[in-house]
């Protein structure tokens, strides 16, 4: 039966029912719209997948280009291989996908933007950065502190520097997880955390000290050394962080320059999936003069940073189970008795690892893994082992308490599919110096 607001207003239905078919219908509306330009888009890439194979030299170039601008909505549509297609071809979708699995890599690793423009209280404001990045906020203290809205949209840590710096708060890194920040009261002394940072990308940089050593019988070991932190946003955890020390540059408030020392090509930052924030030091020459303060400091941090996280499920009664998504794969190899204890042995792989498996390879390692029992319970890991590394992947072997149960249970894993070379400049301003 067809219905239009009409014939609801007709067969008199009241004001509270009218309005609710409105947006009922809305809502199918929306759904039906959705589904087909899911199936518009899949008839395309299906048209431009086969014009690859085209006679036509322009009329191939210009399908890959069509798949490639479609973005990464198409990738669900993209055959893995096709029965018939020539060599050129599947170069050609190779590198579609490529660069729509890198596209949307990039896309997830987008700075985030908050909207405080309707908070009025810090539970509002809390609130509001949850909606907009999927961070939650653990504080059991009053939430109905004041906040002033701000109309201007903000990054997610300006947005909750603004908050914390309202409601005398601060962050506790070791008491929350890869989703949740702890907050607790500030230290007295502790100054404006907005004032005291620099927002680039997804990360917040801030100094937190100034050590000067002057060393009078080899004055090359005289130094500077600024302490730093700097955080990310929790939903993702960069991989192979560095800040290339030949990029370094300052400026005194005397005019001078500060200078890098020449110690090394690169400053490597550890970063931890579960703590969103690592401490490093700056090395810089000892100044000549009596400067006050350094006017500037830039510098460029390099990092890959992953993609959307994906849940692998794998159910354990086939020992041979795997599952792929976007450029990883993750795949059992075996699951054998090991004392009490049941060791499943796993394979990841990820496609076009480049740098992400060099020599920073410990976020595969660092994600989650649990069985999921037939009654719904978890069971997590007690240890695991990596018996195998190559450029492209690893083997570990996991071991969990499961009792009778191994068989009936399903393996999770939970990962980024894809990573995104990330490059971002950044500028400190006004530190004072000892």
């Amino acid at each position: 039966m067809k219905m239009t607001i009409k014939s609801i207003v007709t067969i008199g239905w009241n004001n509270s029912a009218i309005v609710a078919a409105v947006v009922l219908l809305g809502i199918v509306s929306a759904a039906v719209a959705e589904e087909r330009a899911s199936t518009d888009l899949k008839n395309d890439v299906l048209e431009w997948i086969d014009q690859l194979d085209s006679p036509s030299v322009s009329k191939r170039a210009a399908a890959e280009q069509a798949l490639i601008e479609a973005g990464p909505e198409a990738l669900p549509f993209l055959p893995e291989t096709k029965q018939g297609m020539s060599i050129e071809a599947s170069e050609r979708l190779a590198r579609v996908r490529s660069s729509l699995r890198s596209t949307r890599a990039e896309t997830n690793s987008d700075a985030i933007t908050v909207r405080l423009d309707g908070a009025s209280t810090l539970g509002d404001a809390l609130e509001a950065i949850s909606r907009d990045s999927g961070i939650e906020f653990e504080y059991p203290g009053d939430q109905s502190i004041p906040i002033e809205a701000v109309a201007t949209p903000l990054s997610f840590w300006h947005a909750v520097d603004y908050v914390l710096d309202q409601a005398d708060l601060d962050i506790n890194f070791y008491g929350g997880d890869r989703d949740t920040l702890q907050l607790q009261k500030r230290e007295e002394d502790r100054p404006s955390r907005v004032d005291s940072a620099a927002y680039t990308g997804v990360y917040r940089i801030e100094p937190t000290s100034v050590t000067s050593r002057r060393v009078l019988n080899h004055p090359n070991l005289s130094a500077l050394n600024i302490s730093m932190e700097i955080s990310w946003e929790p939903r993702l955890t960069p991989i192979g962080m560095s800040i290339p020390v030949t990029q370094l540059r300052g400026k005194l408030d005397d005019g001078a320059m500060l200078k890098p020392q020449e110690s090394g090509e690169t400053i490597d930052i550890a970063t931890h999936s579960d703590i969103s924030f690592s401490e490093f030091y700056l090395p810089m020459q000892l100044p000549a003069g009596q400067p006050e303060s350094i006017e500037s400091l830039s510098g460029v941090i390099h990092a890959l940073l992953p993609g959307q996280r994906q849940t692998f499920e794998l159910p354990l009664s086939d020992s041979a189970a795997n599952k792929k998504i976007d450029a990883m794969e993750v795949k059992v190899e075996s699951i054998r008795k090991n004392g009490p204890l049941h060791e499943i042995r796993i394979a990841v792989t990820l496609e076009e690892a480049g740098r992400s498996l060099e020599s920073h390879r410990q976020w595969i390692f660092e994600n989650k893994a649990f069985v999921r029992r037939p009654d719904g319970s978890h069971a997590e890991h007690l240890g695991y082992e990596v018996f195998r590394q190559s450029t492209d992947g690893a083997g570990i072997g996991y071991l969990f308490d499961l009792g009778d149960s191994a068989r009936e249970s399903i393996f999770v894993y939970e990962s980024p599919t894809a990573v995104a070379e990330s490059e971002v400049s950044f500028v400190l301003q006004d530190i004072p110096l000892p």
